[in-house]
């Protein structure tokens, strides 16, 4: 029986933080057991916000370096730049013209990032074009941290509306969501989600940042009034966060940190946390470190290559069902 298709996708942009790898790139990792994955670098995503075009280049191939290093495999995944497979865009359109705009105008990371990067037409129909993405390969699961699922489903709606309309062609998409780690915050401020664009340096901590860095970060991360270690998004969001961030790092249930823990000095708990990280990180930093550039450039050619072929080999039964076979 042939496994079903996980498809995710990740910006080359800003350095890749423990956010984006204990709520997505591990878990890419751990799918590569059980399921047909199919990764890639959203390039095309990345262009809503002006790009320096040699450090955007720069940019792509440090990221597919990084989630190589995480233990996602290019010869067990396919994984590829997403600009190189022409498929995603020609799909993007078609999905367009069956978009609503009242379900455009209903994303909230439009109203967001809009504010940031400003208005354009790229960052408006960004969602139709990460539908696109999940559509062209016809994936079943889709990855997602719990701010994603508005896209995903969009998603599913169009994959449903193509179908009513057009003919049966697209599964509709289902979410993994994961228990712990789809939203790790802040360390700075642990309401607020950890991002690459926060201008604070000490809201988050790099993949590859070294281990004094590390620990001087957890050391300054903003905790709660009070002591005790306790498991309180609403009273205790630093110490919660921390929680969040060891349970994932050690494989251990919250509950039984807590139980460990809950008379730990916020000091202390603060060092316990930040070694876990350091053993956590150390061996992806040292793979990162034994990755040539230009074995990872070759790696990501072949993805390409592959990737197009599987695309177009779907894509035909859009167009035929479209009339835009030629005959």
């Amino acid at each position: 029986m042939a496994k079903q298709v996980v498809f995710s996708g990740i910006q080359p942009t800003g350095d890749i933080h423990i956010g984006n790898y204990l709520g997505a790139l591990r878990n890419w990792v751990r799918l590569q057991d059980d399921y047909d994955t199919i990764y890639c670098i959203v390039d095309l995503h990345a262009l809503t916000i002006p790009q320096d075009p040699t450090e955007f280049e720069a940019d792509r191939l440090r990221a597919a370096k990084m989630v190589i290093a995480a233990g996602v495999d290019p010869t067990t995944s396919l994984f590829y730049y997403q600009s190189q497979v022409p498929q995603h865009t020609e799909l993007s359109w078609i999905l367009g013209t069956l978009t609503q705009l009242g379900a455009l105008n209903r994303m909230t990371q439009f109203k967001e990032k809009a504010d940031q990067a400003g208005e354009n037409l790229g960052l408006y129909s960004y969602p139709v074009l990460m539908a696109a993405d999940i559509l062209i390969h016809h994936a079943h699961k889709v990855p997602v941290g719990d701010d994603q699922t508005q896209h995903l489903e969009l998603a599913r709606d169009l994959a449903g509306r193509f179908n009513r309309r057009f003919g049966d062609e697209f599964p509709v998409p289902e979410g993994i969501i994961p228990e712990h780690g789809a939203r790790i915050m802040s360390l700075q401020d642990p309401t607020s989600k950890m991002s690459k664009s926060d201008p604070n340096l000490g809201s988050r901590i790099l993949l590859l940042d070294d281990p004094d860095t590390v620990r001087k970060k957890i050391g300054r991360a903003v905790t709660d009034s009070g002591s005790g270690i306790e498991y309180d998004w609403d009273n205790k969001p630093g110490i919660t966060n921390l929680l969040e961030i060891l349970s994932l790092f050690t494989d251990t249930a919250v509950d039984a940190l807590v139980e460990e823990h809950h008379d730990k000095q916020y000091g202390a708990f603060k060092q316990l946390v930040a070694e876990a990280v350091v053993d956590g990180l150390a061996p992806i930093r040292s793979a990162y470190s034994s990755l040539e550039d230009a074995e990872v450039s070759r790696l990501m050619n072949k993805g390409a290559l592959d990737a197009r072929s599987s695309a177009e080999k779907y894509q035909v039964g859009v167009r035929e069902k479209l009339g835009l076979t030629g005959h």
